[in-house]
């Protein structure tokens, strides 16, 4: 046992994207209910700090930290399996960051900690979610997400019939 302070790196998966403003807009696909199925999936965020997260049918679940329209959303992350009461992962942060940039917004997504045997299927994961909020912002029709997966998967060096738990 070590009674002094031990420094430690945590990994983390990091992401900035250029979406097309103005930022109110972009902020509305990252919090509106309404609009989070055309590219998340099916989910609530409550509006303030505290509030519930549930995200892909219960799939992740969280409560909001930082609630900063239009500049900052923070909340934790927690992973449930079907019908499971508690989550057998150890619980992550998600911050999403926006910043204008003339006529464009700069999204900064930062996931940490990440497991180690998860950083490559979490980097595939946030990059097709990311490519899906992407689409539905410039008003593109977006594509089934496993399209968005196998692209990604083959960029990260994900094997999809062989995920990882």
């Amino acid at each position: 046992m070590n009674p002094d302070g031990q420094f430690k790196k945590v990994a983390m998966v990091q992401f900035e994207h250029i979406l097309p403003g103005p930022i109110e807009r972009v902020w509305e696909f990252l919090t509106d209910t309404k609009k989070l199925p055309g590219w998340f999936g099916e989910g609530t965020i409550e509006p303030r700090p505290g509030g519930a997260v549930s995200l892909m049918g219960g799939h992740i679940r969280g409560i909001v930290t930082q609630w900063q329209p239009p500049q900052r959303l923070a909340y934790t992350w927690n992973v449930f399996n079907p019908g499971d009461a508690r989550s057998h992962y150890p619980e992550s942060y998600l911050t999403v960051e926006l910043e204008p940039r003339g006529s464009e917004v700069a999204l900064t997504l930062t996931h940490l900690p990440v497991l180690d045997r998860f950083e490559k299927q979490n980097a595939m994961g946030w990059h097709t979610f990311l490519d899906m909020l992407g689409a539905v912002v410039r008003g593109e029709p977006t594509e089934p997400r496993q399209t968005y997966m196998q692209r990604n998967a083959a960029r990260y060096g994900v094997n999809l019939s062989n995920l990882k738990q």
